[in-house]
């Protein structure tokens, strides 16, 4: 007997509204109708106002923290569940709760491996993402991961700009894979700062590995939260004698001091995503949309088809 593909429906999370707007716009299809009742002490109920039964659903929300975002999902899930559907792909733009992806000290959670286990719990059959805080976080799920790289939004930007004397950084040791990919890409130059925190979101000392002198440097990173790191980096850099220097980083938190830190900073241009939703208080900030992205990888998993062309580092 042939497989038949039924129709494919998206949702939307309250926070990611406007995302899955653009998604299900790119895809060719509308969003899906969903109400969110709210009770007064602040619980809430997700309802589905339309047939999902025997259907592919793909379930689009960012789980940064609050915990209302994820909670919203995991609610999302369940009904899907209840109601019939008969693939329920949670897309996750930005995976929250990423950070806690092992134990640093004693006596604390993997919060990544709870948050994975909870979704497959809720019932989701498939998981799209992007640009996960550590690659290993995909082995936290029983389920398929499709872990996509928004290197193929940026790199065009990138490469629009056609900066000369192009030197791509990374602002920690950690994120050196990451840049030493961008680097190859295009074909320039590598640099890392190296940095020591007194405690979460506090530097006490950052140090720069290799020379910027003249050059034209684009900081690269999975996300951007108060900045502190990005702006120290910039102003470290521009002190070396960089020209000038960008930071492009996938998702944008953006909390605490972040748009303070990026107006005072001598940091030219932050290039994100919109895979959490920005406020536009800083003129520094560019956003480019992920919607095609997903929409075209969402459309290839819908229909069978292979999405590794999109696996571009």
């Amino acid at each position: 007997m042939p497989i038949v593909i039924t129709e494919a429906k998206i949702f939307a999370c309250t926070q990611s509204k406007v995302l899955g707007e653009k998604i299900a716009k790119a895809f060719g299809a509308e969003l899906g109708n969903v109400i969110t009742s709210t009770y007064s002490d602040g619980e809430f109920q997700p309802s589905y106002e339309e047939s999902i039964r025997g259907t592919r659903i793909f379930i689009i929300g960012s789980t940064n923290p609050g915990p209302e975002n994820l909670m919203e999902m995991l609610l999302m899930i369940d009904a899907a569940k209840r109601a019939s559907a008969r693939h329920i792909t949670a897309v996750l733009p930005y995976f929250g709760w990423a950070r806690q992806d092992r134990k640093d000290k004693p006596r604390v959670p993997i919060a990544a491996k709870l948050v994975a286990k909870m979704i497959e719990a809720a019932g989701a059959t498939r998981i799209i993402t992007m640009d996960l805080h550590a690659d290993q976080i995909q082995g936290f799920f029983e389920k398929p991961v499709d872990h996509l790289f928004a290197s193929t939004i940026f790199l065009p930007y990138l490469k629009r700009l056609n900066l000369p004397n192009l030197t791509i950084a990374s602002p920690d040791m950690g994120g050196s894979k990451r840049a030493y990919a961008y680097s190859k890409a295009l074909q320039s130059d590598v640099v890392i700062c190296y940095k020591q925190r007194a405690k979460a979101n506090v530097i006490s000392h950052m140090e720069l590995i290799g020379d910027v002198t003249g050059k034209n440097v684009v900081l690269v990173d999975d996300m951007v939260d108060t900045a502190g790191t990005l702006t120290k980096a910039a102003d470290l850099m521009m002190e070396r004698g960089a020209l000038s220097v960008r930071a492009i980083c996938t998702h944008p938190i953006l909390s605490g001091k972040a748009y303070d830190n990026l107006n005072n900073s001598r940091l030219e241009e932050l290039i994100v995503t919109d895979s959490i939703p920005v406020k536009p208080l800083s003129d520094k900030i560019r956003v480019l949309s992920c919607a095609d992205l997903f929409a075209e990888v969402m459309e290839k998993v819908h229909n069978n088809k292979s999405i590794s062309s999109k696996f571009v580092m």
